[in-house]
C-alpha cells in the first residue's frame, strides 16, 4: 500500500508539473521579442519607400492660388505708361508627367524593391539568431538541471561516507582524519551544487525575459535532442552557402548599389516631361491661360554633385563585393572549425561513456574495500571524484556538440 501510495504521488506530481519544449520557447521568444517587432516595422518602412520611388511614374499634379490685396498694374496711354493700384487673384491647375529619364527613375524603384527584399531577409536573419539563442540558452538549461542532479548525487554519497567514517571513528576502525576530510568533501559539493543551480537559475532567467513570461520552478524541460548525432553532407559548404541569410543580403546589396549607380549616372542626361497648365486670373481683366507641351531638362553644371553621387554609388557597389567575399571566406572557416569540433566532441563523448562505466565499477570496489578496511578514505573520495568528473565531462560534451550543431543551422538559415 505504501508503495501504491507513493506512485500515485509522484504520478500526480508528474501531471501537475508543467512541460516547457524547445519548440515552445522559439515559438513564444520570436512572438514577443521586441527586435521582431522593429524589423517587421522595417519591412513596412521598405514597402513605403517603393511606394515613394513608385510615385515618380505618375502624374504630379498640383493646385494653386494666390490672392492680392493690392498690386500695381501697369499700362501704357497714348505713349506714356500708367499705373494702377488694385486686388487680383489666379487660380489654377499645373501637371507633369515625366516621359523618359533614361532610366533614373527605373533604376531606383528597383532598388526599392531590392530594400525591400533586404529587409524581409533581415528579419529572417534575426529570426533566426534568436532561435541558435534560445537553444543554447535551453540546452544551458537541460545541462545544468541535470547538473544539479549530480551534484545532488554526489553529495548523498560524500554526506553518507561521513555519516559512515563517523560510526567506524566511533567504533574505532577509523582516524578523526577519515570524518574530517569527508566533511570538508562535503562542503566542497555543497558549494559545487549551489554553482550548478545559480549557473541554471541564471539561464532560466535569460530565456524567460526573451519570452515575456515566467519559467516555474518545477517546470519540465526536454533533454532527449541532446545526444542527438550529426552526419554532415558532402556538400555541406554549398549549401551553407546558398542558404545563408548574411551572404544573400549581401548579395542584395550589390544588386542594390549597382542599381543606384546606374541611376546615379542617368542624372548627367536629364529627363523629357510632358508639361500642361490651365489658370484663371482676375486683375484689371478676367482671362484664362493655358500651356500644353514637353519639355526637356539637361543638367549642364551641377557643382560636381552628380558625378560625386554617380561616383560614390559606384564605390557602394564595389564594398558590398568585397565584403560578401570576405564573408563568404569567414563562412567557410566558420563551417570547417564546427565540423571538426563536432567530430572531436563525438571522440569526448565515447571516451566519456566509458570512462564513466570504469569509474563506477573502481568505485564500486573501493566502497566495498573501504568497509572492510582495506581502501583508505583518498582513495575512496578519489574513485568518487573520478565519477563525478565523468559525468560532468559527458554532460558537457553533450552541450558542446549540440551547440556546434545548432550553430550550422543558424548558419543555413534554419529556423
Amino acid at each position: 500500500m505504501k508503495k501504491l501510495l507513493l506512485l500515485n504521488l509522484l504520478l500526480a506530481s508528474a501531471l501537475s508539473a508543467e512541460v516547457l519544449t524547445l519548440q515552445e520557447s522559439i515559438d513564444k521568444v520570436l512572438k514577443n521579442y521586441p527586435d521582431v517587432k522593429t524589423f517587421k516595422f522595417k519591412v513596412k518602412q521598405s514597402e513605403s519607400s517603393y511606394k515613394s520611388a513608385f510615385a515618380d511614374y505618375l502624374p504630379q499634379i498640383d493646385l494653386n492660388a494666390q490672392y492680392n490685396v493690392t498690386q500695381t498694374y501697369v499700362f501704357p496711354v497714348n505713349g506714356s505708361f500708367h499705373t494702377v493700384d488694385d486686388t487680383g487673384w489666379s487660380a489654377g491647375v499645373n501637371l507633369k508627367q515625366k516621359v523618359w529619364d533614361f532610366s533614373k527613375t527605373s533604376s531606383k524603384v528597383d532598388a526599392t524593391k531590392v530594400d525591400k527584399a533586404i529587409s524581409k531577409l533581415s528579419l529572417k536573419e534575426l529570426k533566426a539568431l534568436l532561435v541558435y539563442k534560445v537553444k543554447s540558452l535551453y540546452e544551458l538549461m537541460v545541462i545544468q538541471s541535470k547538473a544539479i542532479s549530480v551534484r545532488k548525487t554526489d553529495l548523498q554519497s560524500k554526506e553518507a561516507y561521513y555519516a559512515q567514517s563517523k560510526a567506524l571513528v566511533e567504533q574505532g576502525l577509523k582516524t578523526e582524519a577519515d570524518a574530517s576530510r569527508f566533511l570538508s568533501a562535503v562542503y566542497a559539493a555543497k558549494d559545487n551544487l549551489a554553482v550548478a543551480r545559480s549557473s541554471y537559475e541564471k539561464a532560466k532567467e535569460t530565456i524567460s525575459l526573451y519570452m515575456n513570461m515566467k519559467i516555474p520552478d518545477d517546470v519540465t524541460l526536454e533533454s532527449n535532442f541532446l545526444e542527438r548525432e550529426f552526419h554532415p553532407k558532402k556538400e555541406i559548404e554549398k549549401e551553407v552557402l546558398n542558404a545563408n541569410y548574411t551572404l544573400q543580403i549581401d548579395a542584395k546589396n550589390i544588386e542594390k548599389n549597382i542599381l543606384l549607380h546606374k541611376s546615379a549616372k542617368a542624372a548627367h542626361y536629364g529627363s523629357i516631361d510632358i508639361v500642361a497648365s490651365y489658370t484663371h486670373l482676375d486683375t484689371l481683366n478676367a482671362y484664362d491661360s493655358k500651356l500644353a507641351g514637353v519639355t526637356l531638362n539637361i543638367p549642364l553644371y551641377s557643382g560636381g554633385r552628380v558625378s560625386a553621387e554617380a561616383q560614390k554609388a559606384q564605390i557602394s557597389a564595389q564594398i558590398s563585393k568585397e565584403q560578401k567575399r570576405s564573408e563568404e571566406i569567414a563562412l567557410k572557416e566558420e563551417l570547417n572549425n564546427l565540423l571538426l569540433d563536432i567530430q572531436r566532441y563525438n571522440k569526448t563523448v565515447a571516451a566519456k561513456k566509458a570512462e564513466l562505466d570504469a569509474a563506477l565499477n573502481t568505485k564500486k570496489v573501493l566502497d566495498a574495500r573501504y568497509k572492510e578496511g582495506l581502501s583508505t578514505y583518498i582513495e575512496v573520495l578519489d574513485a568518487t571524484s573520478l565519477v563525478l568528473n565523468a559525468r560532468l565531462g559527458l554532460l558537457e560534451a553533450y552541450y558542446s556538440r549540440a551547440l556546434s550543431i545548432d550553430r550550422i543551422d543558424y548558419l543555413k538559415g534554419k529556423i
